[in-house]
């Protein structure tokens, strides 16, 4: 497994990196686990100031943190600089929310048989494996809720954002962070099973593509790890026939197209009901067509290239499939550049059940606009999918979206704006899409131990 920087716009290999030796995997595990136990035993204010330096220095070198995504995965620099800013506020969420999270729980019990308390203690070395398509913000929901529980983590980064992995690693140490506490590793395959079997890691949080998870979580099952996975995502953006159509068009364009269409929560699956259905397919390809491709460092650059070459094939390839299969594949707007990782937006109908692609993840720029008779036929449509993850209901009647919203079978359901991420919410998926939470209250108690205390008088008769 090759560890490299690749300019997705240009193709230029930038920097390339060993994978680490079995001898140096060894000694981030004994420094991981020596960190640990003095680490548990800090406070949880103590913890959280370094957690507020981090945030602080990650603002006050926004442009040289936010260069490096558009460098390494071609993110446009406005979408790069939110990602450094939301990764500071998820931070600054647990400084602000910890103590109170990890606090002591008294039980309801009779008083006069003893007392019944629940204590949050961390559990140690934790694993996180993360994708190249938010390489802080994949850190930072991570990171922060654990190191603030007292866990200690060690990171296995996609291979093609090393330098993210390495700067954010340096983030911490410059924050405070006792070295071992939080470690990068270029590792390979074989090296992150070695590290799962280890006694002294005790869980693993990927984030990545099904089979990804599923070698991971079978792996962590044999040992008996705890796991927690965010996989793939196929979103369904349901608009019903009282939409703001002008606006829903706006955020619909956006939420497929952000981050070039490279983000697990993204619209991938439109839903219209069919009085409104011509009329939303015109529009929707009208404001496609106003994106702009090219060099992501450009200010003007609204399309950004996708994260390789490879992924790039891979998705075009997808669309050829799809077609095959009897999809109709419209391209829209303006030629992307021939140099770099583009593929031309693409709206795609004319799909049924019976078109495998119908049930894909395509992870770039490409729109699944699907006709649906009534409101109930875009429920039925939206929860045909093996995914789980987000959703989106657009309506005028909002009270009428949140209960449209219940029929949903996914984790997260937006009403009139697509799928996003905060650090204040809760995020995750049902089904294909994975299992676990990440943020708020949910993530942090992840991977922690929920002991129960129980206390009674010495004088209790047995």
């Amino acid at each position: 497994m090759a560890y490299a920087s690749i300019n997705p716009y240009n193709g230029e290999v930038l920097k390339t990196f060993p994978v680490a030796s079995d001898t140096e995997v060894e000694q981030i595990l004994t420094n991981a686990h020596q960190a640990f136990l003095a680490w548990k035993d800090r406070s949880v204010s103590e913890r959280c100031v370094i957690l507020q330096r981090a945030a602080d220095l990650l603002r006050a070198d926004a442009n040289r943190y936010a260069g490096l995504l558009t460098l390494e995965m071609g993110k446009i620099t406005s979408e790069a600089l939110a990602e450094v800013e939301i990764s500071a506020r998820i931070f600054e969420y647990y400084v602000q929310n910890a103590e109170s999270l990890l606090a002591d729980e008294q039980l309801p019990f009779d008083p006069n048989e003893g007392q019944a308390t629940l204590v949050n203690e961390p559990l140690g070395i934790i694993l996180a494996i993360e994708p190249w398509n938010f390489p802080y913000y994949q850190i930072a929901r991570i990171l922060a809720p654990q190191l603030a529980a007292g866990n200690t983590l060690i990171l296995k980064h996609a291979s093609n954002v090393p330098q993210c992995a390495l700067a954010f690693e340096k983030l911490m140490l410059d924050a405070g962070l006792p070295v071992g506490t939080f470690s990068n590793i270029f590792a390979t395959r074989q090296q992150i099973k070695t590290i799962l079997n280890d006694p002294r890691v005790h869980g693993v949080a990927l984030t990545g593509s099904e089979g990804a998870g599923s070698v991971v979580a079978s792996q962590a099952g044999q040992a008996l790890k705890k796991s927690t996975l965010e996989l793939g995502g196929a979103d369904a953006l349901v608009v019903l026939r009282d939409a703001v159509l002008k606006e829903t068009v706006k955020w619909a364009v956006k939420g497929r197209h952000s981050n070039a269409g490279q983000v697990c929560i993204s619209s991938k699956r439109i839903i219209v009901v069919d009085e409104i259905y011509d009329e939303f397919l015109t529009l929707y390809t009208e404001g496609v067509a106003q994106l702009k491709a090219g060099n992501p460092f450009d200010v003007e650059t609204t399309l950004a290239p996708l994260s390789s070459q490879a992924a790039a094939e891979e998705v075009r390839e997808k669309i050829r499939q799809a077609v095959i299969h009897g999809a109709i594949a419209t391209e829209v707007g303006a030629r992307v550049p021939s140099q770099g990782a583009f593929v031309q937006p693409t709206i795609l109908t004319n799909l049924t059940p019976e078109n495998p692609a119908y049930y894909w993840e395509f992870f770039g720029p490409v729109s699944m606009i699907l006709r649906a008779k009534d409101e109930p036929d875009a429920i039925d449509i939206a929860n045909d999918s093996p995914f789980g993850l987000g959703g989106s209901v657009f309506t005028e009647d909002t009270k009428h979206g949140a209960e449209v919203a219940k029929r949903i079978s996914s984790g997260m359901v937006f009403v009139n704006r697509p799928a996003f991420s905060n650090a204040n919410l809760p995020f995750g998926g049902i089904k294909r899409s994975g299992y676990g939470r990440e943020l708020i209250g949910l993530g942090i108690k992840e991977f922690i131990n929920h002991k129960l205390i129980y206390v009674t008088d010495s004088k209790t008769k047995a």
